[in-house]
């Protein structure tokens, strides 16, 4: 790892012993191949004729109603229904593998993970307050915002964690990542606890729309809320591959990382306000979904190794490909009823994190 890092911080051309940079390219290009078959299942799966042929057909035919390959009915389906699904899975889905790579190189912790920080706590409390509070305290908001409201609110309340994390680990114009680490924690049990207060306010239809969103899911996804967040969560993950090259230097230690050339102060500042803004903008659409964000970079990394540059990608795509896979999973499973997706993850996730934690436990002295 740590020849491979040294390589890829300073551009040298050098084939390390055990070096999987040839598996790693291939490994992506089978999770892009990977990642159309999941689209085409998400697009096809539930209560409709439509199947993966006539979607493709109808792709390639155009859309002249007269040629159509679908019914308009399926059309509807389709393209107004799942559509939009599928595409908030997969921004959801690559925000969250992405960011949970991202601050497992950061912390240089197998284990960290974008809840860790205390971005999901502080998302969740702001939607619980639009929930429970919407009616009363949080009437004229509410009014003004509309349907923006709940996501605005979760995305603002991540974007107050991260500024008061900031405030509080950072010293002389240096960020302390144990201090981060330990108010992260800190702050995410606050959020945890405002926001058991306001449950316990709710009345039953409250405490019925807060279980499924805690619980996670896309059932919500419209086009209108893809383009409130997805600018967002786009422009996060555009950046995060910038973050590669010092990620790796990072793992030799900040000192050596400073030796290499590497901005480490700015380095902590960008991947911070990244994946703040993505995961606050992913909780605030899809709720509480969990373990994707620590399985898929761990999945990866047997596989390919820890080389960011192949690593944060590869992410995006697997985080992706399993969410609609989930999600797929979720809608047809119990149908016409739907489960919601973060019992999905969950239940697959769960196994693999013990399976971590005890294959890990000599190494890491847990």
């Amino acid at each position: 790892m740590a020849e491979q890092s040294i390589a890829g911080s300073t551009g040298t051309i050098m084939a390390p012993e055990g070096d999987r940079s040839g598996r790693a390219r291939l490994v992506i290009l089978l999770l892009c191949a990977a990642l159309a078959v999941a689209v085409l299942l998400s697009l096809t799966s539930g209560a409709s004729d439509a199947s993966a042929v006539n979607v493709i057909g109808d792709w390639l035919t155009g859309a002249a109603p007269a040629d159509a390959v679908l019914s308009a009915r399926d059309r509807l389906i389709v393209y107004d229904i799942r559509l939009p699904r599928v595409i908030l899975g997969m921004l959801v889905g690559a925000a969250l593998a992405v960011s949970g790579a991202v601050m497992q190189g950061l912390f240089r912790n197998p284990l960290a993970d974008p809840g860790l920080i205390g971005v999901s706590a502080g998302s969740s409390l702001g939607a619980v307050a639009v929930i429970v509070l919407g009616a009363t305290l949080l009437a004229p908001v509410t009014a003004l915002l509309g349907a923006l409201a709940l996501p605005l609110a979760a995305f603002c309340g991540g974007l107050a964690t991260t500024l008061v994390l900031y405030q509080v680990a950072t010293r002389q114009g240096r960020t302390s990542v144990a201090t981060m680490l330990l108010a992260g924690i800190a702050l995410a049990a606050l959020a945890m606890a405002l926001t058991g207060i306001l449950i316990f306010m709710a009345d039953d239809r409250q405490l019925r729309d807060l279980t499924f969103w805690q619980l996670g899911s896309l059932a919500g996804a419209t086009w209108q809320k893809i383009g409130s967040v997805g600018p967002v969560i786009v422009l996060a993950l555009a950046a995060m591959p910038f973050l590669a090259r010092g990620l790796n230097a990072l793992a030799l230690g900040e000192a050596t990382a400073s030796h290499l050339g590497i901005p480490v102060q700015r380095l902590k500042y960008i991947a911070i306000i990244g994946v703040s803004a993505a995961v606050g903008a992913s909780v605030a659409v899809s709720g509480g979904i969990g373990f994707v964000g620590i399985v898929v970079p761990h999945l990866l990394r047997l596989l390919i190794g820890p080389d960011n540059r192949y690593l944060l990608p590869a992410s995006a795509l697997l985080g992706a490909s399993l969410l609609l896979l989930a999600d797929a999973v979720a809608r047809t499973i119990v149908a016409p009823a739907e489960l919601p997706i973060g019992i999905v993850t969950a239940i697959a996730g769960a196994p693999f994190f013990l399976w971590i934690l005890l294959r890990k436990r000599g190494v890491i002295d847990l």
